[in-house]
């Protein structure tokens, strides 16, 4: 069992999400920033697709009460362990009652806690992921709150001996490190400075009605930098920037919305739909954010700046190949430590 001894601002157990009934109205949900939580299950042994615990922001306090192993990953929170600093990316030993502290956020938004065997809550239509909107999966359809205790199930016949809580810690690269997360894009004059860490590149490809809206408004999409709300959640990042007019306001049928879609209601203020979105919606759709960018929108603050790239679907391919070689490296990575234990 873990102990939640302090939950934080929105902590909740997710997965790679619920997949195979958005013709029923269920969400994908799941972690949204998928690849910290798949590398984050690789270095404690788990499959890719384990539950983990996404903190949001922080401060989070979770107490273990067996021997185990964690890994932190995506933001970096100044974690740590029994008061002696921990880092994220790292594969961590944690003895039975040790407590890893999660401050507040250093930057980014999003971080992920894994542990060896995953929290063990009962599947619902083959996720463990919470679905906030519906209130269902889980620990009660909820996020967490203080005092609440998280299942942990058994860990991976034979993981190797790199993943035992006898064997000291090991880290991989981050994301962040690698030549895959650059983008490149044209300079622009906006509220936001290029390259400013808070001032997120993401890659766009043009949606269904995006010949519908004006041309000032395409040249605005592209070349503003849009500003992320407070009045955004996991369902969708609602922006701030200059309205996007429509040549000519004709209502829509709904149709069929996925994460990364890009909807633009009469107000003219785009909204990015995240990984707990609708399954469907009526406002007109003029882009959608490729998925190997919309773990980097996850890490997005609030109050903070993105930027649209336009991209095509075979760049948006080869981002996801290279996304993909990112995670095989890892794979190499662990083998190769788990050989130097072995010896």
């Amino acid at each position: 069992m873990i102990d939640v001894i302090r939950a934080g601002v929105l902590t909740s157990v997710q997965d790679l999400g619920r997949h195979g009934y958005r013709h029923l109205g269920v969400s994908s949900g799941g972690a949204l920033d998928a690849l910290s939580l798949e590398i984050g299950n690789r270095i404690v042994g788990n499959k890719p697709d384990a539950a983990g615990i996404e903190v949001t922001f922080g401060p989070t306090v979770l107490r273990f009460k067996h021997a185990t192993r964690v890994a932190i990953t995506g933001t970096d929170f100044g974690a740590t362990l029994d008061d002696e600093p921990v880092y994220s990316w790292w594969s961590l030993p944690v003895q039975a009652g040790q407590e890893l502290t999660l401050r507040a956020a250093k930057r980014g938004m999003r971080g992920y806690v894994c542990v060896a065997g995953g929290i063990d809550v009962l599947p619902m239509l083959g996720s463990r992921s919470t679905d906030l909107g519906a209130c269902f999966g889980g620990l009660g359809g909820r996020a967490l709150r203080d005092g609440d205790r998280l299942p942990v199930g058994v860990a991976q016949p034979h993981p190797g001996i790199a993943f035992s809580p006898a064997e000291p810690a090991f880290g991989v690269k981050a994301p962040a490190w690698c030549k895959f997360v650059l983008v490149d894009e044209p300079l622009r004059r906006g509220r936001h400075a290029p390259g400013v860490a808070w001032s997120i590149p993401v890659r766009v490809l043009r949606g269904p009605e995006y010949a519908s809206f004006t041309a000032e408004a395409l040249s605005n999409f592209w070349t503003e930098e849009w500003t992320i709300t407070p009045n955004s959640n996991r369902m969708g990042f609602r922006l701030a920037g200059t309205p996007l007019e429509r040549k000519s306001r004709i209502d829509l049928l709904s149709h069929a919305v996925l994460p990364g879609t890009i909807q633009v209601p009469p107000n003219g203020q785009p909204i990015v739909l995240m990984g707990d979105a609708q399954t469907t919606g009526g406002y007109p759709k003029i882009g959608a954010v490729i998925k190997a960018d919309l773990w980097k929108l996850a890490q997005a603050r609030l109050n903070s700046g993105v930027r649209f790239i336009e991209t095509s679907v075979e760049e948006a391919r080869h981002a996801l190949a290279d996304e993909r070689m990112y995670v095989k490296q890892v794979e190499t990575a662990i083998a190769m430590h788990e050989e130097r234990c072995a010896k």
